[in-house]
């Protein structure tokens, strides 16, 4: 059997600052301090930095007056923002660039007097984030019917963004859904799916193209991990998402000539090495290999108070 790992896989650079500036913080201030949410949805990465002294919370009043508390990289709404400045918290931001761009977007839209479409998954806390960007005028669409039971103020000054981690093609079914009905509506300039998403969807319908089955590495509550799942599926794969390595059935690999193997954005590389060392002792004398793909080099700058010294 051989195993083949997607290209690129594992962890994007929203991630890499998120978990940076949780772990900068410690460094510069110690222990304890307060993560509003997971700071990404891994539960290995949440683990590890609760060993190290992060204490992770849903609700600000948890929080005591004066501490430290980081917001995570799904982003938070204005009213979450003015509750921490009310209660006197000192904030660092681990919001992802690329979620900060939909977030302005959104005030932009609604300062142009658009009612704005948020087109993503309901309960996920970037979908609420965004969706609190504004007091009024905001709409959730997670799927075609919902678009179907819209009702706006006005058709012609309408606009939509989406989640950054939805799959692609089933946001460009929800666009042209909202389309077909509100003719008028507007996007944003550029897509708002971020380009870690993309980068891994499309290496997972190439890794699909060469592989019997395809494991996943992705917490549960990881949207972009169960994405990739899913273009697995729909690429005519069998595939299931783990977050440990013993999940894996030994019949899942039985009798096959090729494993892929690949990690949504918030999956340490650590834990890519353990599925494959158990595939492996499944399957003794199992090769790897890596599949050729894009090699991303994108980096975003750690909030002031914090960046290092060789960093602008």
């Amino acid at each position: 059997m051989d195993i083949l790992l997607a290209t690129p896989r594992g962890f994007c650079a929203g991630v890499e600052r998120a978990i940076d500036i949780v772990e900068r913080a410690l460094e510069l201030h110690g222990a304890p301090l307060y993560v509003r949410h997971e700071i990404v949805h891994n539960r290995h990465v949440v683990d590890d930095l609760r060993r190290k002294g992060a204490v992770f919370i849903e609700d600000l009043a948890e929080a005591p007056a004066g501490s430290i508390v980081i917001f995570s990289a799904h982003g938070v709404s204005r009213s979450v923002r003015d509750e921490a400045q009310a209660r006197g918290l000192r904030i660092f931001d681990a919001t992802c660039p690329l979620v900060t761009k939909v977030h302005v977007e959104v005030a932009r839209m609604r300062t142009d007097a658009r009612e704005v479409v948020m087109i993503g998954h309901r309960g996920h806390p970037e979908a609420e984030g965004t969706m609190g960007q504004s007091d009024s005028g905001m709409h959730l669409a997670e799927t075609e019917a919902d678009v179907e039971s819209l009702q706006v103020r006005d058709p012609q000054r309408l606009a939509y963004v989406t989640q950054t981690t939805l799959s692609v093609d089933d946001a460009a079914t929800i666009i042209g859904a909202l389309k077909r009905r509100f003719p008028a509506i507007v996007g944003p300039k550029k897509d708002d799916i971020c380009y870690a998403t993309q980068n891994r969807q499309d290496a997972v319908k190439q890794l699909a193209a060469q592989c019997d089955v395809v494991i996943v590495v992705g917490s549960p509550n990881s949207s972009n991990s169960n994405r990739l799942r899913e273009v697995a599926i729909q690429a005519g794969r069998r595939a299931w998402m783990v977050d440990h390595p013993d999940q894996i059935e030994p019949d899942w690999v039985q009798s096959i000539d090729t494993v892929g193997v690949t990690a949504g954005a918030s999956a340490p590389e650590v834990v890519v090495a353990a599925v494959v060392a158990r595939l492996q002792a499944l399957a003794p004398g199992a090769a790897v290999r890596s599949m050729a793909g894009i090699e991303e080099n994108v980096s975003f700058p750690l909030p002031k108070g914090l960046a290092r010294s060789t960093q602008a």
